[in-house]
């Protein structure tokens, strides 16, 4: 699922190329998609883009709207949901094509922004909103991690007593943060994916405030860097540069113990045990239940165990 570097780097494109353009049309190929009734979707036509911004981790483009009040589309990208920007009038691609929102006039010329969603089970969601009140509704209400201080952040943090994972990754507490990133969070303050947010010290609260904010920026900086003036075409959960997430069995970065996980429905938490755990495996529900008591409790029993003929 896009996290908030992805859709920091999606709205810094769309804003090369759409704020200030009129919408001259939208062609919808789901019926699926669109998620409101009032107003209807076909009346953000003929509007012209004001405003570009997320909402935890949602894009909203803001529409002129007359004396009635501004017009908002909220995207969802859910997890396959990805947009593409292509020339104006572009068709849409078979049977992963979604949407397309036709542009004239904006500031690299007239374009098609296309949404696609790969696999059968179409989860993304779009919305068209009339004002602010109506927009707020679609706000899980969680802080800002990038413009929140310290003491807000521990605040939400502490707010009810969850794992580390569990707080960073809801929207009702943090936004824009998911399972990629919180691992790359949790990795970079040495903190474990389970401990409790109860349970947390000062220091811990100050190292994990700072590492959510330098791991966020980094990443929003690199896609920077990797997009330029063009569009983001390699949004993805998994990336070479990634210290934890998807690294399971790889070499930690900081002190080349293999990387764990434990997996739960269709998640996956990666961690370092000697970096975030003090060496101690967390136990992974499927593993442990076949081994039973077999499973090795620490990375020096584990990696004895592979070391034996």
């Amino acid at each position: 699922m896009p996290e908030l570097p992805d859709i920091a780097i999606y709205l810094e494109a769309l804003e090369r190329r759409i704020l200030g353009a009129e919408l001259t049309g939208l062609r919808i190929a789901s019926p699926f998609l669109v998620r409101s009734v009032d107003p209807p979707i076909k009346a953000a036509a003929g509007h012209r883009v004001e405003s570009l911004r997320r909402l935890g981790k949602r894009i909203v483009i803001g529409l002129d709207g007359g004396p009635d009040g501004g017009l908002f589309l909220v995207l969802h990208l859910m997890i396959a949901g990805r947009l593409q920007w292509a020339a104006a009038g572009a068709p849409l691609p078979g049977k992963k094509g979604l949407a397309a929102f036709d542009f004239a006039g904006g500031p690299s010329g007239d374009g098609t922004l296309i949404l696609t969603e790969m696999g059968s089970k179409k989860r993304a969601s779009l919305h068209l909103v009339r004002g602010v009140e109506a927009l707020a509704e679609h706000d899980p209400g969680g802080i800002e991690p990038l413009e929140a201080a310290r003491d807000d952040f521990a605040a939400a943090l502490t707010a009810e007593n969850h794992t580390l994972k569990r707080a960073l990754t809801d929207p009702h507490l943090c936004a824009g943060i998911g399972n990629a990133y919180s691992d790359e969070i949790l990795h970079a303050a040495g903190l474990s994916p389970i401990a409790m947010t109860s349970k947390l010290t000062g220091d811990e609260v100050t190292r994990l405030y700072e590492a959510t904010r330098t791991t966020l920026l980094d990443w929003i900086e690199r896609g920077r860097r990797e997009v330029g003036d063009g569009w983001p075409t390699k949004v993805t959960a998994f990336r070479p540069a990634m210290a934890a997430h998807g690294k399971y069995g790889k070499p930690c970065p900081a002190c080349g113990t293999p990387i764990q996980r434990i997996v739960h429905a269709a998640n996956e938490t990666n961690y370092c045990p000697r970096c975030q755990t003090g060496g101690k495996l967390l136990a992974d529900r499927a593993l442990s239940t076949l081994l039973k008591k077999d499973w090795p409790k620490t990375i020096d029993e584990l990696e004895n165990r592979r070391k034996a003929p």
